[in-house]
């Protein structure tokens, strides 16, 4: 059975999520929680060491071209979670919602030492609500990938005209990159104000989607980003693309400065750029 991916959207919207007990749970149930981590996007924590990692480009990092991949690796059982809130039905609706532009990811990237082929080694994945971007879990296979991933997230919702990013539970991971917890009613007022809220009623969303559970088990989750709407890049109101143009921008200014003498300043690199956009404030 798939989950309606319209009651999906509107239960984001009323700042419900779909949970499941288990990686081979069939059952799915809806989370209220009561208090919601989130991360000011002006307030990301960018220590030394991940400031230097960024500028580096030690990673290759894309957006939207493994959604699937990164997906299906956060469901995986792992060494550090035993347990995964990701079933096959949460997997399948979110692989549909990001074919309609909706489900967004972050992928970092590595060359493999013995081949020389790039693999994937970390990333994140999440929802797009109007102005908000609901961050569900992400994972790292090589140190600070997901960090890396994160702060590429935050620096592509600035650019993009987004002001919520949900982390949906607190974590010390999170808290160490600048996290904070609000209450639930503190958080759904936050909603109400991004750019592109459509206002949706909580009522049809009250009961389990299959199931009577309400547990709220805790893996990652993000908040609020890009312009999910038809026609919201081209609005230039809130655009999870936006960060592509600057990247692009940034790829030919660097071509047209080589073998002459200009410099193309402290952003001459992807890396050098987001870090730059990390340490600016609205």
């Amino acid at each position: 059975m798939t989950i309606d991916l319209d009651l999906l959207l509107k239960a984001y919207a009323s700042g419900i999520f779909p949970m499941a007990d288990a990686r081979d749970d069939p059952e799915t149930f809806w989370v209220e929680p009561k208090a919601r981590a989130i991360i000011p996007l002006d307030n990301f924590r960018m220590s030394r060491s991940l400031r230097k990692t960024i500028r580096s480009d030690r990673f290759r990092v894309s957006a939207d071209t493994a959604f699937a991949e990164i997906i299906a690796v956060c469901a995986e059982q792992a060494g550090d979670r035993r347990e995964t809130w990701i079933n096959a039905e949460i997997e399948e609706a979110f692989n549909q919602l990001h074919a309609l532009g909706h489900a967004h990811s972050v992928e970092c990237w590595l060359p493999d030492e013995e081949s020389g082929e790039e693999k994937l080694v970390g990333g994140l994945y999440g929802l797009a609500i109007g102005g908000a971007f609901c961050g569900e879990s992400m994972f790292s296979r090589s140190r600070d990938a997901s960090k890396v991933a994160l702060a590429w997230l935050v620096a592509r919702l600035k650019v993009g005209g987004f002001s919520l990013l949900d982390c949906q539970f607190m974590t010390d991971h999170l808290a160490s990159l600048g996290a904070i917890e609000v209450s639930q009613e503190a958080y759904l007022d936050a909603l109400k104000q991004v750019r592109g809220y459509v206002p949706s009623s909580v009522l049809a969303i009250r009961s389990p989607i299959r199931s009577s559970g309400a547990s709220a088990g805790a893996d990652l989750g993000f908040a609020a980003g890009a312009g999910v709407a038809a026609g919201a890049e081209a609005s230039g109101k809130v655009s999870f693309g936006a960060l592509d143009a600057l990247l692009a921008r940034l790829e030919e200014d660097v071509r047209g400065a080589v073998g002459s003498s200009a410099s193309s300043g402290g952003s001459s690199s992807p890396g050098k750029l987001i870090a730059q956009l990390l340490t600016q404030t609205s």
